[in-house]
């Protein structure tokens, strides 16, 4: 179910519901009092969603925690704190979570240089989920080397097919624009 805030009337309506039919539920990390810029207060939130969460019988690994990428342009601070709250909640709260990868890079140009790096650390923080656009080759490419990079594709297996993929698209496209 997309979505589940903190505030204490979404809580009492949302949660019911998944409790009822066993699905997951996207747990976004602000309250009545708004999104905060402190990751601790973000904190506190998906916290409190997680243990409400448990009192209705939602296992934790259903509650994915979504700690609200901001605009790295307009608040300095963004990735850091992302990053933070993103380790916090796996080590402390064993929660999965996700994000809209390209609120990072919100108001910038060149948006694609942000997403990708921000991918890869968000991964290396220990995010498990991301919205963004999966017709995006550089967030694709970042994604295989991520995995390779933490160990998550098992012998480059998934990189190397890609890798190979990419290859002969260009070689293709390349005889191509010289009529062989």
């Amino acid at each position: 179910i997309n979505s589940v805030t903190g505030e204490e009337d979404r809580l009492e309506a949302v949660l019911p519901v998944v409790a009822e039919y066993n699905v997951p539920v996207i747990a976004i990390s602000n309250d009545e009092s708004g999104i905060s810029y402190d990751p601790r207060v973000r904190f506190a939130v998906a916290k409190k969603i997680v243990e409400r969460a448990e009192s209705y019988g939602i296992a934790r690994e259903d509650v994915i925690i979504d700690p609200l990428a901001m605009p790295v342009g307009a608040i300095r601070t963004a990735g850091a704190d992302l990053f933070t709250l993103v380790r916090m909640i796996r080590e402390e709260l064993g929660c999965n979570t996700m994000c809209g990868a390209s609120n990072i890079s919100f108001g910038l140009p060149h948006r694609h240089l942000i997403n990708s790096a921000f991918i890869a650390m968000a991964m290396a923080s220990g995010m498990t989920c991301a919205i963004t656009n999966p017709l995006e080759e550089a967030i694709r490419n970042t994604i295989y080397a991520a995995d390779v990079l933490m160990g998550h594709d098992e012998d480059c297996t998934r990189y190397l097919i890609q890798t190979r993929k990419a290859d002969a698209a260009a070689k293709a496209s390349a005889a191509t624009q010289s009529g062989v």
